[in-house]
């Protein structure tokens, strides 16, 4: 062997050990980040729900895009598929934690222990501010909506999740009934549908009101305002008295003559 053949062959196991380490090297970084998420896989999916509930309800399904949702998430497609599934069961998941979120603060009100009156006052309160707090719900159910609830269907949830919220309306409505503070056992979803609708329609109407009653319905005056219009107006069908009985619920600046019903 010559010279020059002596070199190379002293120089290849070097190369090749180099390349070697090199492989190593990579391999261990792409198990580290392969072990990051399957270390923590519920925390992955959490943070893939996260992002896919701010895409969904800033976009609607149709425009929301699973590379941004993957990016926000800090993942790629491949978790997200792996956590959650395509774009629809994606969505479908988001709406079924969108409910499964406030049903579960719902149940937290305690209003069982609550005199009625003060039950239903303490629902039309968080019912106000959940909606104010999270309008990424009435975004998402906005969007679920105009699809004529076709994913909402799907789901083997959120059926089962309002049954226990709407006897726990029921029992409220019934002890109001029978301590006299009630006049009528109204229907608890009827109840619970017109609360929402007083509280759901004024936001997500309340850029195009605002203009055409030339009033800043969001500013914290109004909304006070209006919290104590819903109590009084619920208050007083479930009551028969006056909606004066319950505080002001007049419009600012309008009062009703005294010998008239507000």
């Amino acid at each position: 062997m010559g010279k020059r053949g002596a070199i190379r062959s002293q120089i290849a196991p070097c190369v090749l050990q180099q390349t070697s380490c090199v492989y190593r090297a990579i391999d261990l970084a792409k198990a580290k980040r392969v072990q990051k998420w399957q270390r923590d896989p519920e925390g992955m999916r959490l943070r893939i729900l996260e992002a896919a509930k701010q895409e969904f309800a800033a976009h609607g399904l149709a425009g929301a895009r699973v590379d941004r949702i993957a990016a926000n998430a800090g993942a790629n497609k491949r978790m997200l598929y792996y956590h959650v599934g395509n774009k629809e069961n994606l969505y479908l998941a988001v709406l079924e934690g969108a409910y499964e979120k406030i049903r579960s603060e719902e149940r937290g009100l305690d209003l069982e222990h609550l005199d009625p009156p003060e039950a239903i006052e303490r629902l039309i309160d968080f019912t106000w501010n959940y909606f104010l707090r999270n309008p990424e719900f009435l975004a998402l159910l906005n969007t679920e909506n105009l699809a004529k609830a076709r994913h909402l269907k799907r789901s083997t949830k959120v059926k089962s999740m309002h049954s226990p919220f709407v006897e726990m309306i029921r029992t409220v409505v019934t002890r109001g009934v029978e301590s006299g503070d009630f006049r009528v056992a109204v229907d608890p979803v009827q109840l619970y549908i017109s609360i929402a609708a007083l509280c759901f329609f004024y936001l997500s109407n309340s850029a195009t009101l605002s203009v055409i009653f030339g009033r800043d319905l969001l500013k914290k005056e109004a909304r006070d305002e209006r919290l104590a219009h819903m109590v009084a107006l619920v208050l007083a069908a479930l009551t028969g008295k006056s909606t004066a009985d319950f505080g002001k619920a007049v419009a600012s600046g309008v009062r009703a003559p005294a010998h008239q019903p507000v």
